[in-house]
């Protein structure tokens, strides 16, 4: 066990944070394809079938062999069937006749070129084609888009809406997924009153807590929500003792760092284990995550712009490698649209907001509101600055990593 008084660096609090997420995978279930986007593949998909299955028409018009095309003048051939979306009649295409089709529709047996409807005029049994349709033209070949024995779609990937509707339209009517976590939210302290409650003198709103529940419900997970946490240990353990009976992961807000009535991490110690406590990071730095008994705790500290950058730096990446995704994801920069200068050692979440440029640049404007109780700034923010240890002097259009807040 780590000393209490032991701060570790920001990258080692997240390599243990990925780690133990690794160690305590959830287990798998089967996911109906229609719920299954946003949820982690636990499967690798290969393609069973092309895609598409046959050659097709991409557009609707006229089956034609290219043959029978004038390239300078219109062409008039006789129209001899039809052939819609749906059952393939198995019709064979003979020289100088045209098959009216359909978007979707099987290809007839010798034809190799579709002329669109709005270049061509029906009459007496006979269709003028217009010059000017590239021979192949609005076909789309069996497997051109994917091939059976192919790899769809990766294990450990959050599926994306069009990932699964390619799933669908390999056949899957379901997917094996990883479970999401049953999470726990808690906020703590005798000052607390919920949301259009009166206030009495010294006390506050709860804001943590809806700040939790949002961005876990962004994460896709619905928070399991207890009342309150107390300032007394016995009524602390008790809630935790109960919620672990019923979660996965622990989420407290506020009691974690060195006051007289901040229990959490003597609680924690007593009846589980640290990971760590305190990371040489601004703001948040009192985080400490464990396990109480046998169940995850991320223990966030009270200030809420500490607790919407350490749930965003160290919650999202253990909520991930729980569900199965251990790799970290692709860095994002932006250029500063001001010099900034960083005087103390921590590794440092600023707040900003970031934006596009006509060149395809990113920018972020730093807001200079940096204290972790400056909520409405927070609230203006649409990103995290990434300030790396040390002292940091950076000029206008240097480029710092970002890490997306939403509302970009």
């Amino acid at each position: 066990m780590r000393s209490k008084h032991e701060a570790i660096g920001f990258s080692e609090a997240l390599a243990i944070v990925r780690e133990v997420g690794v160690r305590q995978r959830l287990p798998t279930e089967t996911v109906a394809i229609n719920a299954a986007a946003g949820r982690v593949l636990a499967e690798t998909i290969i393609a069973a079938i092309d895609l598409p299955g046959f050659d097709n028409s991409a557009m609707d018009g006229f089956a034609v062999r290219a043959a029978d095309l004038n390239a300078a003048a219109p062409s008039t051939l006789r129209l001899a069937d039809e052939q819609f979306a749906g059952i393939d009649r198995k019709l064979v295409l003979a020289p100088a006749t045209a098959i009216r089709i359909t978007t979707g529709a099987p290809l007839p047996a010798g034809a190799d070129t579709v002329v669109i409807k709005e270049n061509a005029s029906v009459a007496d049994g006979y269709v003028t084609l217009a010059a000017g349709t590239t021979p192949g033209a609005n076909i789309r070949r069996r497997g051109e888009d994917l091939r059976s024995g192919e790899l769809a779609i990766s294990a450990a990937s959050r599926l994306l809406p069009a990932q699964a509707s390619l799933a669908a339209a390999l056949g899957f009517g379901e997917l094996l997924m990883y479970r999401r976590p049953r999470v726990a939210v808690f906020s703590g302290g005798d000052e607390l009153r919920q949301p259009g409650q009166a206030l009495a003198a010294g006390e506050i709103y709860d804001s943590n807590h809806a700040l939790v529940s949002s961005l876990l419900a962004g994460e896709g997970i619905s928070a399991r929500a207890f009342p309150s946490l107390p300032d007394d240990p016995l009524q602390i353990r008790a809630a935790l003792a109960d919620a672990g009976t019923q979660c996965d992961l622990l989420i407290t807000c506020g009691g974690v760092s060195a006051g007289e009535k901040d229990y959490l991490p003597a609680l924690i110690a007593e009846h589980g284990e640290w990971f760590f406590w305190k990371v040489r990071i601004k703001p948040g730095m009192p985080v400490l995550f464990g396990r109480f008994a046998d169940t995850l705790v991320m223990a966030l500290p009270g200030n809420p712009v500490a607790v919407l950058a350490t749930f965003r730096t160290l919650v999202v990446p253990l909520l991930d490698a729980l569900q199965g995704i251990a790799a970290e994801p692709p860095a994002l920069f932006a250029r500063l649209s001001a010099p900034l200068h960083k005087k103390h050692s921590r590794f440092e979440f600023q707040r900003g907001r970031v934006y596009g440029q006509p060149d395809g640049c990113l920018w972020v404007d730093a807001d200079p509101a940096t204290g972790s109780n400056r909520l409405a700034a927070a609230a203006r923010a649409n990103a995290l600055l990434c300030i790396p240890e040390g002292p940091q002097q950076l000029a206008l259009g240097d480029a710092v990593q970002v890490l997306a807040l939403g509302g970009w």
